[in-house]
């Protein structure tokens, strides 16, 4: 499968970790007014910040690090146990002015550009599905991308990802907060030290964002629990 991408190189990458496996694909909303204004930025060496590819509106895909090389765009993150998550990445921004500038749907072309790259990545690095994930995904107290607009079924729909039945039947009883927390942390969510309530709601806002985007608010529920089950069982880690 080919594919077209503009070279526009980044000075900000390093080495990944010795003995690090490329096992992740960490999905971005860039959350800047335009595209151009975001290359910018991750071009820019005084920020420190960069990424593998961005994807305008247009569905134009730059190039920025090498693959095997590691970008600087998680932060300080962590996913099943794992905490240099720029080491495990593949990291994909998508231009979006993200929740503090005008959130938006994603266009068509933006997300079919991102099926196609994807499908070519994941015959270089056989990412398992359950490590497709976002940035609110792996850093969940100061992460919202890219959000509840993304369509995380249409790429589970082009075999990418997980994404749960929509007709998943609701578990019989409703989750307790902290049997759930437990369940996240199965998947792969990083809960912190303790059981601390407010941190384990940014937690759970952060797997609805992913897994239930059209119902952000409200206690935990039955389908809450369906969907967190299904995903356990269908990645493996239960």
């Amino acid at each position: 499968m080919s594919i077209v991408t503009l070279p526009r190189p980044s000075p900000n990458f390093d080495a990944r970790a010795d003995g690090a496996e490329i096992d992740i694909l960490l999905l971005h909303y860039t959350g800047m007014k335009s595209a151009e204004e975001a290359l910018a930025r991750l071009c820019d060496p005084s920020t420190a910040v960069s990424a593998h590819y961005l994807i305008d509106e247009a569905g134009q895909i730059f190039y920025l690090v090498a693959e095997d090389d590691r970008a600087w765009h998680a932060g300080e993150a962590a996913w099943a146990g794992e905490s240099d998550i720029n080491s495990r990445a593949i990291g994909i921004e998508l231009a979006n002015p993200g929740h503090d500038l005008g959130y938006q749907d994603f266009s068509v072309a933006q997300i079919d550009s991102l099926v196609t790259l994807t499908h070519t990545i994941l015959t270089r690095h056989p990412i398992p599905a359950a490590r497709v994930l976002g940035h609110s995904d792996v850093a969940p107290y100061r992460k919202q991308d890219p959000g509840e607009r993304f369509p995380w079924e249409r790429l589970s729909a082009a075999g990418i990802g997980l994404a749960p039945p929509k007709d998943l039947a609701p578990q019989i009883s409703t989750p307790g907060q902290n049997a759930f927390a437990r369940d996240l942390a199965l998947f792969g969510y990083a809960m912190g030290e303790g059981v601390d309530p407010a941190r384990i709601e940014e937690v759970i806002m952060a797997f609805r964002r992913h897994f239930r985007p059209d119902h952000l608010a409200g206690p935990l529920d039955s389908i809450d629990g369906a969907r967190l089950t299904w995903l356990i069982h269908a990645s493996d880690v239960g």
